[in-house]
């Protein structure tokens, strides 16, 4: 191994200095390497919230699909009904024209039942034996008796145009009475599916601000992120730096040391050391140890 070559006064307080530096340069850099790790885990750790909310987010989407899906379903439904109970509505017109048209088609004395004259009939009888009355009042009373009479021989006679008419009557009355339930069916549906359809978009409109909120997280996780490699970024730098620092400081110490064994060197060339110049360095040698203090000789 060849011997340390002996250095300057001055070259060794560089060598001091420098050494004094990579120290601080190492102390240093053990320390942005811990605080590295740590960053790298907290970057690790923010990965992981990422990906779990990430995954977290398909299911409220996949929800806030399948309802609004739903909501355009009911939708066409509701417009369906409406379609159903405008055209109820034009049937319940029709019905009630129909029926006053049949009522218009009967003649004063086919409205009348047979029931109905014989019971104004006994009144009349009844009045008549039973009240003295002026004799134009009687005259009058006797003369609407024998026409109640006569319409109810009419009427009796028609009674099977009477029936008839009857029949007509009560079909179109029913069928007004189902056109206007059927209407009353259509709007109790509208309102029951209107009222589901108002439900499904609250949902959607629940789930879109979860997933509003599941976003908004996301995006700080991400903020968080870029944070954490930002300052990753910049304590890679300053590490770099401080490794290129530590080369140069070492690079000089190395030249520094160099350029002592090239003279050395250069001076064995020239001159083939004897013993007293061996000697003489030795002691030279020696008494520089004794001024730094590296050795001390015992009495």
């Amino acid at each position: 191994m060849a011997p340390r070559p002996i250095l300057s006064d001055e070259q060794e307080r560089a060598e001091r200095e420098d050494r004094a530096r990579l120290r601080a340069i190492d102390a240093k850099l053990d320390a942005l390497f811990r605080r590295r790790q740590e960053l790298i885990a907290e970057l690790r750790r923010i990965s992981t919230e990422q990906k779990a909310l990430f995954d977290q987010r398909q299911a409220p989407q996949d929800e806030v699909e399948r309802l609004y899906e739903q909501h355009g379903v009911l939708g066409k439904k509701l417009a369906t009904l409406r379609g159903e109970r405008e055209a109820a509505r034009k049937k319940v017109e029709e019905a009630v024209i129909r029926y006053r048209e049949l009522k218009l088609t009967f003649a004063p004395g086919e409205r009348v039942r047979p029931e109905q004259l014989r019971r104004e009939i006994a009144e009349l009888d009844l009045k008549q034996q039973t009240r003295a009355l002026p004799l134009d009042e009687e005259n009058a009373l006797i003369d609407r008796l024998r026409q109640r009479t006569r319409e109810l021989k009419d009427a009796e006679a028609r009674a099977s145009v009477v029936a008839e008419h009857e029949r007509l009557r009560k079909e179109a009355e029913q069928s007004v009475a189902a056109a206007r339930a059927e209407v009353e069916r259509l709007g109790e549906a509208l309102t029951l599916l209107k009222a589901e359809r108002d439900a499904t978009m609250a949902a959607v409109r629940a789930k879109l601000v979860a997933a509003g909120a599941l976003l908004a997280e996301l995006r700080s996780r991400s903020r968080a992120r870029a944070e954490v490699a930002e300052k990753l970024d910049a304590l890679g730098r300053e590490m770099r730096e401080l490794e290129r620092e530590g080369r140069a400081v070492l690079g000089k110490s190395r030249a520094r040391r160099d350029e002592a064994r090239k003279m050395l060197r250069a001076y064995s060339r020239r001159r083939e050391p004897s013993e007293d110049l061996l000697s003489s360095t030795a002691e030279a040698q020696l008494e520089e140890l004794l001024k730094r203090g590296k050795i001390t000789l015992g009495g």
